[in-house]
């Protein structure tokens, strides 16, 4: 199995506008593979202008905003980068797309690192933390897991976000939630 690293992705459109969001970038040699879905932002956006913002971040509200459409999160200019940061990023890199393969279902930009800087330190994640971001990952993925699989997880998650949460954890855990009732409530499954 790849390391992969979650992260959040701006990309820029062909008008300068910036996109933000949640993906694992897969490490492959001195470099990370972008491999978004179609249809997407990011993917139409790399196909156009072949750089994308990396950026390592401890806030999990914001992997559960951008699943929950809350994606106005603030971004600050990268030297010598079209393309900004989140300026929550403890950390970022530039990723240059050096080669595309294509694919009709999740195309792979194989991407060489431009640049990278630290910001603040990583002071680590406590249990709540990880259980949001893996939560946010069920979300992501609730058009393709069954019920039962999404309701296991959710209560072993539950455990960590109950022992272990701050105020921030919480109100991404709650967003996260709501869009987990949602989604069971427009499939008519209460």
């Amino acid at each position: 199995m790849p390391y992969i690293r979650e992260s959040i992705i701006t990309t820029v459109n062909e008008a300068g506008e910036v996109h933000i969001a949640p993906l694992g970038i897969i490490a492959e040699g001195e470099g990370w593979v972008i491999a978004p879905f179609r249809p997407s932002a990011t993917l139409d956006n790399l196909s156009k202008r072949p750089v994308a913002v990396a950026s390592y971040i401890d806030d999990v509200r914001i992997f559960a905003g951008c699943l929950t459409g809350r994606k106005d999160w603030p971004v600050v200019p990268v030297e010598g980068c079209p393309v900004p940061r989140l300026s929550a990023a403890l950390a970022h890199s530039v990723l240059e797309v050096a080669e595309v393969q294509e694919h009709e279902l999740r195309p792979r930009f194989r991407c060489r690192v431009a640049a990278e800087e630290t910001h603040a330190p990583f002071t680590g994640f406590n249990r709540a933390k990880a259980a949001v971001l893996e939560l946010a990952i069920l979300v992501s993925r609730l058009h393709m897991l069954p019920r039962e699989k999404i309701e296991a997880e959710i209560g072993y998650l539950t455990i960590a976000v109950e022992k272990t949460a701050g105020p921030e954890e919480r109100e991404a855990w709650d967003w996260l939630m709501a869009r987990v009732d949602a989604h069971f409530s427009d499939a008519g499954e209460s």
